[in-house]
């Protein structure tokens, strides 16, 4: 899982210390998360010999369990090409007859896969939040001429809509595809109050250096969403106080309005800008693990049920203000090595049985999802096999330190894949809970969400806050997550990841085996918005 979630923290995790021998499939699993969070796997970043190692592992277990290989060539890898873009020193913004603007304290530029060196010049034009849902009719840009100009636009969406519609119009692909699709030439992002509580100036700037990364497709070109409206800036709130205070926008109006959750004035700002910033944009591959086994049903057959897992992590640390000594390496072992290991061990499940499920399965471990979902998104765009993935079930960091008494089914309100997964959770005793943080949107921030861009019903299961749930959750994100610690040295109950395994090789029994193939609900957001089965 790729963005960090803001919670309280609790003081006790609860969490259950496992000291009863294991069962063979409880070890297996161990064995699988042992090898992958390993230092010598330096944590699996994509582009790295090391996650080469942890794909070519993944490779063997499919092999081993009978999976046909689905990957590129008759094997079981899928190349995806990929690009990443780093700062070739810093960048520069600024407007004739307005304050100088600093670097780093009130803006920062924006790296491009597609114009190392890019520049823009122009009128901008702000335009709230830039936000266009003919289906919750709004229109930010109604009224407004943005052709040839820069616009910029607050953080986020309207609080008002559901948190998952939120998080999609909210996300900078949407927003820059918007502002392409209205003729602008670049996109300023401005700080808000939202923002400066979920990720503050100063941790954009902690990251400004970061390698941003995508995919690169068969023309040889990086995958932008709205490539003629790059990002080329963003502005704390002291940097766009500088830059629109005394303009032909009344800025003070803007601020005060969004504090008051009130639609806020949008229009010309008489302002002009100019920016410049370079990139070092590099190539590289990386490689998706694809296994297939086969469906029994010749007329289902065609159509497949995908479990999806990440298999890269963060790498190693880089901080220069670590301490001497300190453990860099970041092991990912609960994110995401336990969710690969379930995966494993469920296809090891389905290959064990005799009877084969009618609709076929595919297994997918994708690279790059800690890069922006890149492995999933390049997969569900280029499918390696002929007929119609009709749902996908991913397994993201499960916390196994605790036995979970419900689980999460993050998206399954919009499809009946719910239905599956209810019936699965049920046979063992366990509780479906609705999403305990809805304000965070974890339905458009993990690797499920490239299927439902390409039209395919898809879930996350996440094990729930019930009981110690709470507790042993807070404990990770706050200790583990994405930190040296999420390695092999944590308490882990294999009893629940057992569970785990059996509920996922359920819910994918039932999608695989039903008369008729999973659907969206009618009238589904998301469903009518990529055009998916049942929608309409």
């Amino acid at each position: 899982m790729r963005a960090l979630i803001p919670l309280l923290l609790l003081a006790s995790t609860g969490a259950f210390a496992q000291t009863a021998p294991l069962t063979p499939d409880e070890a297996a699993m161990r064995a699988h998360v042992a090898f992958l969070a390993s230092d010598d796997m330096k944590g699996r970043a994509p582009g790295t010999p090391e996650y080469d190692r942890a794909a070519a592992y993944v490779a063997d277990q499919m092999r081993a369990a009978g999976l046909q290989p689905a990957g590129d060539d008759g094997t079981y890898l899928q190349r995806v090409p990929l690009a990443s873009a780093v700062p070739a020193g810093n960048g520069s913004l600024t407007a004739a007859g307005r304050p100088k603007l600093t670097f780093g304290s009130d803006y920062l530029t924006s790296t491009s896969f597609l114009e190392p060196d890019l520049r823009r010049s122009g009128e901008i034009v702000f335009v709230g939040r830039g936000v266009v849902d003919a289906a919750n009719g709004i229109d930010d840009y109604a009224g407004l001429d943005v052709r040839g100009r820069i616009v910029a636009y607050l953080y986020g969406a309207p609080a008002s809509l559901p948190s998952e519609i939120c998080a999609h119009l909210g996300s900078g692909d949407t927003k820059r595809a918007t502002a392409a699709a209205h003729g602008a030439i670049g996109v300023i992002q401005i700080e808000n109050t939202e923002q400066a509580h979920r990720y503050p100036f100063s941790y954009l700037m902690s990251v400004y250096r970061s390698p941003r990364m995508t995919w690169v497709g068969k023309d040889g070109r990086p995958h932008v969403a709205g490539s003629a409206a790059p990002s080329i800036a963003s502005l704390s709130a002291s940097g766009a106080a500088k830059l629109f205070t005394g303009s032909a926008l009344d800025w003070a109006a803007v601020v005060k309005a969004e504090a008051a959750g009130n639609p806020v004035p949008r229009g010309a700002t008489g302002v002009r800008v100019t920016t410049h910033q370079r990139s070092k944009v590099t190539r590289f591959a990386s490689s998706n693990v694809v296994g297939v086994l086969p469906g029994s049903d010749p007329a289902l057959k065609g159509e497949f049920v995908a479990l999806s897992a990440h298999l890269d992590h963060i790498g190693i640390s880089t901080d220069p203000t670590l301490p001497k000594g300190a453990d860099v390496i970041n092991n990912g072992a609960m994110d995401n090595g336990v969710g690969t290991a379930a995966m494993i061990e469920v296809a090891k499940q389905f290959a064990a049985d005799p009877r084969k499920p009618r609709r076929s399965l595919i297994f997918v471990s994708v690279t790059a999802e800690e890069k922006g979902l890149i492995g999933s998104e390049y997969f569900a765009t280029h499918p390696t096999v002929p007929g119609t993935i009709v749902a996908d079930v991913n397994l993201d960091m499960p916390i196994l330190s605790y036995r979970f008494e419900d689980m999460v089914a993050i998206g399954a309100d919009h499809s009946t894949v719910a239905q599956a997964v209810a019936r699965a959770a049920g046979k063992r005793g366990i509780a479906l809970s609705p999403d305990p943080e809805p304000e965070e949107a974890i339905f458009v921030r993990s690797d499920h969400y490239s299927f439902v861009k390409a039209g395919i019903p898809a879930v996350s299961l996440d094990t729930g806050w019930k009981g110690p749930g709470k507790a042993a959750v807070a404990d990770f994100l706050e200790h583990r997550y994405h930190q040296p610690g999420d390695d092999m040295r944590q308490t882990f109950d294999w009893t629940a990841g057992r569970m785990f395994v059996a509920i996922n090789h359920d819910i994918a029994l039932d999608l695989a085996d039903a008369d008729a193939r999973p659907r969206w609900n009618k009238g589904d957001y998301f469903g009518l918005l990529y055009n998916g089965y049942g929608a309409k």
